[in-house]
């Protein structure tokens, strides 16, 4: 027999008078209750609940996380979970994730509470990593299932996962296997128990069998629904982060404050310009300061029209967009050393609308600290009184103001407000400029600059410098000297080698970076068979990460080799060939890139502060927020607001950003939205019983142990 909600009152009605709360209605069970848009997050300081923790606080969406191993901690009983507001029921989580079906000792009262809770209110109950066993609806894994590693294999979403929380995926799920001597995916497969109401969510074959065995899976029973994960995981790994959207929509019933959505957006910085060239003999960039003054010929990369011709196929093929930071002098520099003739910039003005375009600076120079270059690595050149040598606001101003114009006289379709200056420059730079230039924020206010690139290698966080808000870039591991294949090999081995290898020995001072080589890699052969996998995974890690800061790269690795895109197309057809067509990248160019960071950022301060709270009662969702603060909420299909629609489509649910004018905001769900009903629990059997957290295990099983799997690169 199903539960109905008239029955899902009636338990409300016995916790309420179990807590010795008053019942505020003549009948209890005709109280619709009051569920608190916020989870219960129960840690045991495992990688699986610490994903699940971080997707919420990736996404802003609250939470509550009690950590089992602090003795401080509180109690999980009814008075924690429960009480009443403004005379109604009032449930505080809408949700309960702990690390296994029952991390608590036998006949705990705290799994009880836990018990009553989610039969009273209807709140589902996530097992971030549990062992397959009959009391998660699951056979032992010695009884026809398997555990062990799941490294490189392929699961894949069932039938009900893609009607149900996971059909915004297109149905595979690789597991990573990133190193043939790590253990990176620990699993348990199994089948349901005999007469269990389970309905497996993501299975994978089980080895030496016909049968597949279950994943993730939603197990119904004695008037819960839990959804029961039998593999681990950290908040890095590839297959939690396609899964974990999933995750968050079963426990919420999609129903939550805070959206996620995959973003990519890819600058191409010095567009126009030329970049000076890796030597491979001398082991650094004629040209540029890497290179002892007078060393080596410079012998720069520039694209040719041909490559333009190629850019322009290759977005519309791949249906995206690429922003490209323009230097100016680039090609007045050109024409002038060829009788007036620039047939990379004729090409590129031509097709000047298939691009997004971004202030560059007019000549691309060093905008923080006069440079002095007579050593390597440089240094800043100071006064006789040993301050600092800063280059001028009116210089800055200029770089900026006259790129612009040039831009705009061969009607480029720019965003005045945005700015990139060459290398990041004017911002501080470790260790030789330790501030930024005094004169770049005046410089960025005479020109109505709001938002500035900056290198999120360096500054991760988002700051504001005078009138701009910094937009951090994820800097790709293509380098802007290397137009051919065989060059960034060669760089790449000179950076990430030792000395004894012929390296620059970076790896050796600096044990930590994640990206060094046990041995160089065939100059032939090692762009495509190691770099470009290896970037392409860091790239779609961020990606599927709800993480919209922009790549860079450089107009050189769109020339020659066009090394680039090798890593593109694997990011992009990566993508297309794992997510459904619900579930687009989304593509925003750098001022909306930083309007999306700096919500996020004031959104997660208030519910940091305590200022936010939201609850639903049936088909209502009511949120208060602080005047000013833009509130994120992903729902149904079919939620209106004020009688108009709500958000945009989005992985098969509604998403976005709604101002807040310090007023409650009001959300109505499509009856649709109900959430649904869990099985009765057999008769006669009490919450004692339930509560028990074990059986006895048979001989040759062994309970699941704390297991950590490496997280990804970058």
């Amino acid at each position: 027999m199903k539960r109905t909600r008239g029955t899902i009152a009636l338990a409300v009605g016995a916790l309420i008078a179990a807590l010795g709360l008053p019942a505020t209605t003549a009948h209890a069970d005709t109280t619709t209750p009051r569920i608190d848009l916020r989870v219960l997050v129960v840690s045991d300081g495992g990688p699986a609940t610490d994903a699940i923790a971080a997707e919420l606080d990736t996404a802003g969406t609250p939470y509550t996380e009690v950590d089992l191993l602090r003795s401080d901690r509180p109690v999980i009983d009814g008075d924690f979970l429960a009480d009443t507001a403004d005379g109604t029921p009032r449930g505080r989580f809408q949700a309960v994730v702990l690390p296994n079906d029952n991390p608590f000792p036998a006949d705990s009262t705290e799994m009880a509470a836990l018990v009553d809770y989610e039969q009273a209110f209807a709140v589902p109950q996530v097992d971030a990593y549990t062992y397959a066993r009959p009391e998660a609806g699951l056979q032992y894994p010695v009884y026809g299932g398997y555990s062990g590693s799941l490294d490189g294999v392929r699961a894949q979403v069932t039938p009900a996962g893609r009607a149900g929380p996971f059909g915004y995926l297109d149905g595979a799920v690789p597991f990573e296997d990133n190193s043939p001597t790590v253990g990176e995916s620990y699993a348990y497969l199994s089948t349901p128990v005999a007469g269990a109401d389970f309905t497996p969510y993501v299975d994978a074959a089980i080895p030496g069998q016909s049968a597949r065995g279950s994943l993730v899976g939603e197990y119904r029973h004695d008037g819960r629904r839990e959804l029961v994960v039998t593999f681990v995981y950290n908040q890095y790994q590839q297959q939690f982060r396609l899964l974990a959207r999933g995750i968050v929509e079963w426990m919420t019933g999609g129903v939550h404050l805070g959206a996620s959505h995959n973003y990519f957006a890819v600058h191409v910085d010095d567009v126009f310009a030329g970049d000076d060239r890796w030597d491979t003999e001398l082991n650094c960039t004629p040209g540029d300061v890497d290179c002892p003054q007078g060393e080596g010929t410079p012998d720069p990369i520039r694209m040719t029209p041909a490559d333009v011709d190629h850019a322009t196929a290759w977005q519309d093929r791949q249906d995206f967009t690429l922003d490209l930071a323009y230097n100016g002098a680039g090609s007045v520099d050109h024409r002038q050393d060829n009788n007036g003739a620039d047939p990379l910039a004729d090409r590129f003005i031509a097709e000047r609308a298939q691009f997004r375009w971004i202030n560059h600076t007019y000549s691309h120079p060093f905008l923080g600290c006069e440079q002095d270059t007579t050593v390597v690595p440089w240094r800043c050149a100071t006064n006789a009184d040993g301050s600092t040598k800063w280059v001028g606001r009116n210089t800055i101003s200029d770089e900026i103001a006259t790129n612009r114009v040039w831009g705009q006289t061969n009607a480029l379709p720019l965003e005045n407000g945005e700015l990139v200056t060459g290398e990041h420059s004017g911002l501080q730079v470790l260790p030789q400029q330790s501030a930024d230039n005094p004169n770049l924020a005046p410089a960025l206010a005479d020109n109505g600059i709001t938002w500035l690139g900056s290198d999120n290698s360096r500054e991760p966080q988002q700051r504001q410098v005078g009138p701009a808000t910094t937009v951090p870039r994820y800097p790709m591991n293509v380098f802007y000297n290397a137009g051919r294949a065989a060059e960034q090999v060669d760089e790449y081995n000179w950076i990430y080698t030792g000395r004894a290898q012929g390296g620059s020995g970076i790896c050796e001072d600096h044990p930590d970076t994640s990206t060094c080589l046990p041995a160089p890699l065939d100059t032939a052969t090692g762009y495509a068979d190691h770099i470009v996998p290896l970037e392409t995974r860091i790239g779609l890690g961020h990606v599927l990460a709800n993480d919209p800061k922009p790549h860079f790269i450089h107009q050189s690795n769109l020339a020659e080799d066009r090394i680039a895109y090798p890593v593109l197309d694997g990011i992009l057809d990566g993508y297309a060939g794992l997510f459904a067509d619900s579930t687009p990248v989304v593509n925003l160019r750098q001022k909306d890139i930083g309007a999306e960071l700096k919500r996020r950022a004031a959104w997660k301060a208030a519910v940091a502060a305590g200022q936010v709270t939201a609850h639903r009662v049936g088909d209502t969702v009511t949120v208060e927020a602080p005047a000013g603060v833009a509130v994120p909420a992903t729902m149904p299909t079919g939620t209106s607001r004020a009688g108009s629609g709500f958000g945009s489509a989005y992985a098969g649910g509604l998403s976005g950003w709604t101002a807040s004018a310090g007023t409650p905001l009001t959300f109505d769900l499509p009856a649709s939205a109900t959430p649904p009903a869990a099985t009765e629990e057999s008769p006669g059997q009490s919450s004692a019983t339930r509560s028990a957290p074990r059986t006895r295990v048979p001989a040759g099983v062994r309970e699941p142990v704390p297991y950590t799997p490496e997280p990804a690169d970058g």
